[in-house]
């Protein structure tokens, strides 16, 4: 698969302060891993406008703008690079000591690597020594309680501890934008994954969505108002904001991904695709200046959407081609990234549960690439998940038996480690296992009521920020059983429900369409067949859900 060629900006670049005052480091930063180099920018294009009020040497602070801009876009490596270069040039500024912590923070990414937590911690204790200004100890105090007591307090309190500070901040600087920004995003941060009220992110995004008339080029203030609204209830609120983002930060492969998650929340497939486009062409000009053997995350991340995209317009072949793609990657940085793992072994999943490849789903195989699988449960689940569904639907009773033990088994696992979100998307994915598994058993009052606890309890939690959506929707399975019951009339009400959570769905469409034939609502089923073809009108796709469709259409003389 060729990207477009975005020209490598950034392999020459040397941001040299040659002006900064001779300053001796402390000597405890010898022992810190920080990183250091040429700033690689694929782009001659900007990353947004930020303006910090520093107390540091003057011939910093464009550099720590820059810093500031790459953080707000979630360019987490060259973020670091930036603030250490302002720390090199002024080993004296305070706050590049605090932007390296929140450069490692990644506040909203899962990171299994736990190293960042010391390193976080001995560089706000060096900054705390150092003159500051009173704004800039009370933001170095506040990221502060992060880092503190991190190997006895779970990261959950840590966040909480970190907005309340933010919060004080906040209410004693309501007039300072970037304040305002960080506060917005601790509160977002912080957030429950399991509360459907969305009361945190409907306060952090008002905040930001009045920052927004005065900051139109600001990238935090967009970025952070598409995470706050990335889910069906609330995505439409996101969607002029995601329109603008990429073009605020056009440099920002992040940036060009980011209103994807609004444009997915809302069925708008074209729009994902051109922008996903964009972000993994951005990402892979990143990677063969960094790391040239390897796959980026962000270009991984970015594919997952892709994916998901084209197979929900019906498009197989364009699918198929960035998963073989995917399926060819050997190495990844940053090594074992959430984003990478769970796209990784998703996709291969989708891909075949999507089409209905029930024999194809039961030789699935986890990714060959060298991950610590052992301490994947959530994606080895969505592994099992799969071969669970292929050897139900092919009656291998036994076998998909033993794929449920295992689901069991890494819920459990989940459990054990207060792996609270991710236990929780394994147990839907065991109640709808064996739901199917008891249907093949012919026990069929047992798989409904499993199936439907299934839809209950993914009704109940989010979609988690770094996943196009589910394998597949638990409404839409319970659909797809009922249908199987020979009750198409439910099913129908259970493929609507779906699509009001999971817009212009292609097997959510076509199961409705389906329902509504059986149901002899011939209205209905006339919209959903024709909504069907609208869908995949570019895809030149020869599904046969689209050949059902058409000839029912034709059929019908319209």
């Amino acid at each position: 698969m060729k990207y477009s060629t975005i020209t490598i900006f950034g392999l020459g670049i040397i941001l040299c302060i040659s002006s900064c005052k001779n300053k001796n480091p402390n000597p405890i930063l010898a022992s810190i891993d920080l990183k250091r180099g040429e700033l690689l920018l694929c782009s001659t294009e900007q990353f947004g406008d930020v303006n910090f009020s520093l107390s540091c040497n003057y011939e910093t602070r464009e550099t720590f703008d820059l810093a500031l801009s790459l953080l707000h876009s979630f360019e987490y490596a060259e973020a670091e690079k930036a603030f250490v270069k302002v720390l090199d040039a002024d080993p004296e500024c305070a706050m590049a000591y605090w932007g390296v912590a929140m450069s490692i923070y990644n506040s909203l990414w899962m990171q299994s690597d736990l190293s960042y937590l010391k390193k976080g911690e001995q560089l706000l204790e060096i900054a705390k020594t150092l003159p500051a200004t009173k704004l800039e100890k009370e933001y170095i105090n506040a990221i502060s309680v992060f880092y503190k007591d991190w190997d006895t307090k779970d990261k959950k309190t840590r966040k909480l501890l970190y907005e309340n500070k933010m919060k004080e901040l906040y209410n004693n600087n309501k007039t300072d934008v970037e304040v305002a920004v960080f506060y917005a995003l601790a509160i977002r941060a912080a957030a429950d994954p399991s509360d459907k009220t969305y009361t945190r992110q409907k306060k952090s995004g008002k905040i930001l969505e009045e920052l927004f008339i005065d900051k139109p080029n600001h990238p935090g203030i967009a970025h952070y108002i598409i995470h706050n609204y990335d889910y069906p209830e609330l995505a439409q609120l996101g969607l002029s904001t995601a329109r603008k983002y990429a073009e605020i930060a056009p440099a920002s492969a992040h940036a060009q991904h980011m209103p994807s998650h609004i444009f997915t929340r809302l069925g708008l497939w074209q729009e994902s695709i051109n922008t996903n486009i964009n972000s993994a062409s951005s990402a892979v000009c990143y990677a063969e200046s960094v790391n040239p053997g390897a796959n980026w995350a962000q270009e991984i991340h970015a594919v997952d959407y892709l994916v998901y995209a084209y197979l929900q317009m019906g498009n197989n072949q364009k699918a198929q081609e960035y998963l073989n793609e995917m399926q060819n990657v050997k190495s990844v940085f940053p090594k074992q990234h959430f984003a990478t793992t769970y796209a990784l072994s998703a996709m291969p999943v989708r891909m075949i549960l999507e089409n209905k490849q029930w024999e194809e789903a039961t030789k699935l195989d986890l990714p060959s690439i060298n991950f610590t699988w052992e301490t994947l449960h959530w994606e080895k689940a969505m592994h099992h998940f799969g071969k669970a569904l292929g050897f139900a639907h092919t009656g291998e009773i036994e076998l998909a038996e033993n794929e449920l033990t295992t689901l069991k088994t890494l819920h459990q696992k989940l459990l054990d480690e207060e792996e609270l979100y991710k236990a929780g998307q394994v147990n839907i994915q065991v109640h709808a296992a064996q739901a199917w598994i008891e249907l093949a058993k012919s026990n069929d009052e047992k798989a409904l009521k499993l199936m439907k606890k299934a839809a209950l309890l993914e009704s109940q939690t989010s979609k988690h920020a770094v996943t196009p959506g589910e394998l597949l929707p638990a409404d839409e399975l319970l659909g797809d059983m009922l249908l199987e019951l020979n009750d198409p009339m439910e099913a129908l009400k259970a493929y609507e429900i779906n699509l009001l959570s999971h817009p212009n769905r292609f097997n959510g469409i076509y199961g409705a369409a389906l329902a509504a034939k059986k149901s002899k609502d011939l209205d209905k089923a006339i919209s959903y067949f024709k909504q069907l073809i609208e869908l995949a009108k570019y895809s030149n796709s020869n599904r046969e859900e689209l050949i059902e469709a058409k000839t029912f259409i034709k059929n019908q003389n319209i």
